[in-house]
């Protein structure tokens, strides 16, 4: 079995749902109380034991990079009014990990967006965060995943339950138990009716990827909107390799919208964050 070492953060997203402020901030650099949301991606990254990060970004969105670079001008500044504590964070935040990014040419889907991470990332396994969904747990989601791929190599889908009138917000696996929170992936289905939908488990935003995705997100044609949606290349996969789905122990945001962002203000102030 091949060890997870990359991750990939896809942050190209407009963010309309948060207009006007993302006209000129980043969705994923709105704060969670003292910090950006996309820090506690990092975090719950590096806290799973991978240390090379790569954000897939669109033009406009280099706030994000930049938050993660050498600042020698600000370092200065703090080394001159002898702040050491807001010099030590400073200075903490580019050996967080190993960084790099990858611009988005168009937004084209999240399949093309991971597509584009293909030469980042190489011919090994890989994880996936989408920023939107910051999960509050005791053990990071990312690693809880990890040691589901221990035991069941393959491409890993992390899930939650949902309620039926939800199935249309969500891929749904249609899949088989194989251990407590644990399912084989038999197949997929893009945000369907209740009625349709053959489970109630919904993808949520983590992956571990096989290499082969990026073949086969070559190899998927644009669906709805012109967008090349990952699930449908995750379909292909399923013809040649295993798929599997977990559940996870912990409480998920979704901060993509601003109900979510608030509730997960709320929650992290509450409990002293």
């Amino acid at each position: 079995m091949t060890h997870v070492k990359k991750a990939v953060i896809v942050a190209a997203g407009a963010g309309t749902r948060f207009l006007p402020i993302t006209k000129s901030v980043p969705k994923e650099m709105l704060p969670l109380l003292s910090k950006p949301l996309i820090h506690y991606n990092v975090e719950e990254i590096t806290s799973s034991g991978i240390k090379d990060i790569v954000f897939i970004i669109a033009r406009g969105k280099e706030a994000i990079v930049d938050y993660f670079t050498p600042a020698p001008a600000l370092e200065t500044f703090l080394v001159a009014k002898g702040d050491a504590a807001n010099l030590r964070q400073i200075r903490a935040l580019p050996k967080m990990a190993h960084f790099s990014s990858v611009y988005q040419s168009a937004p084209l889907g999240l399949g093309h967006a991971v597509g584009t991470a293909k030469d980042a990332v190489g011919d090994e396994p890989f994880a996936v965060i989408l920023p939107d969904d910051i999960v509050d747990s005791e053990v990071p989601v990312l690693k809880q995943m990890l040691e589901v791929y221990k035991k069941h190599p393959g491409n890993i889908l992390l899930v939650e339950k949902c309620l039926p009138e939800h199935t249309c917000r969500y891929g749904i696996i249609d899949a088989e138990t194989v251990a407590p929170g644990v399912y084989k992936v038999k197949d997929l289905v893009e945000k369907p009716k209740s009625e349709d939908a053959p489970s109630n488990l919904g993808i949520v935003g983590r992956y571990i990827l096989m290499p082969e995705i990026f073949d086969a997100i070559a190899a998927t044609k644009p669906g709805k909107g012109g967008e090349i949606q990952l699930t449908d290349a995750i379909r292909i996969i399923l013809e040649t390799q295993p798929v599997y789905a977990c559940e996870f122990e912990g409480t998920r945001y979704d901060t993509g919208n601003p109900e979510g962002w608030l509730k997960a203000n709320v929650a992290w102030a509450a409990k002293g964050k």
